[in-house]
């Protein structure tokens, strides 16, 4: 599909997903929500692309949902409601669950559901003059189809408090809380963000893939039950043909296939 309210690059093995609708601080539609859940499902099956990161044009991340957007669910029936907060748990899931990494790249404002697509990255990167509010509250409405990602990001306890206040946060108090994982220079982002990406690449991809599946099954799990399951997925990485060429490089001290491959 076309997208018009989105971008999409791909440099070497990172690709970047860019919001572009500054005028309105990259605040979401339901054709933004389709064009996001579009092209998430193209990178996941792009062999070539190793991480995905989603940012935002201008000065802002995501300001949450469109006025407009929202003017409209004024008149939704109940069935209709349901039906459009299970577009924005989708766009959600499609990206926590995406097998490759994902990283958020927080250039500005985060607010609402902006701060839930953030929350839903695997690594959050914020420039320390990001803004970052869950502030649904403040009209009557609550943060519900993006709870899931930011309680597991931050916990329950942080979570009573910003979701109860809906206080703007600075990226530094984002970061105490486990919202964000660094927090940088706004000149430095583009860096900070490299490096990161980079750190993620240099990892087994398939080891990456099962790593995402273990955090989420493993998670709550009893003791029990986990004594069995990790023990069976650790034996499946060991003899998979990746878990036998990262331990052959590492004790033949050289590089695994997947970094010769990149000279």
């Amino acid at each position: 599909m076309g997208h018009t309210t989105i971008r999409t690059n791909v440099e070497g093995e990172v690709a970047t997903i860019t919001l572009t609708r500054p005028e309105v601080k990259n605040a979401f539609n339901d054709v933004m929500l389709d064009e996001l859940f579009d092209a998430y499902g193209k990178f996941e099956s792009d062999p070539a692309v190793r991480v995905v990161v989603l940012t935002g044009e201008g000065n802002s991340f995501c300001a949450g949902a469109d006025l407009n957007y929202m003017k409209n669910t004024i008149n939704y029936t109940f069935e209709e409601n349901v039906a459009d907060g299970m577009k924005i748990s989708n766009v959600m899931e499609r990206i926590h669950r995406l097998t490759k990494p994902t990283v958020g790249r927080v250039n500005g404002y985060a607010i609402g559901g902006g701060a839930g697509l953030m929350a839903a990255n695997d690594i959050v990167i914020a420039a320390d003059t990001a803004v970052i509010s869950l502030s649904e509250v403040k009209i009557g409405l609550i943060p519900a189809c993006i709870s899931p990602y930011v309680v597991m990001r931050a916990g329950p306890a942080a979570c009573r408090e910003f979701f109860l206040s809906g206080e703007r946060m600075t990226a530094a108090k984002a970061f105490r809380l486990g919202l964000v994982n660094a927090v940088c220079a706004a000149d430095e982002l583009d860096a900070c963000v490299a490096d990161f990406t980079g750190r993620l690449i240099s990892s087994g991809p398939e080891a990456l893939r099962v790593c995402k599946e273990l955090l989420d099954n493993v998670y709550g799990m009893p003791l029990e039950d986990a004594k069995g399951y990790t023990a069976k997925v650790i034996a499946e990485v060991r003899v998979s043909d990746e878990g036998q060429e990262g331990m052959s490089a590492f004790l033949e001290k050289r590089k695994p296939a997947w970094l010769e491959s990149k000279k």
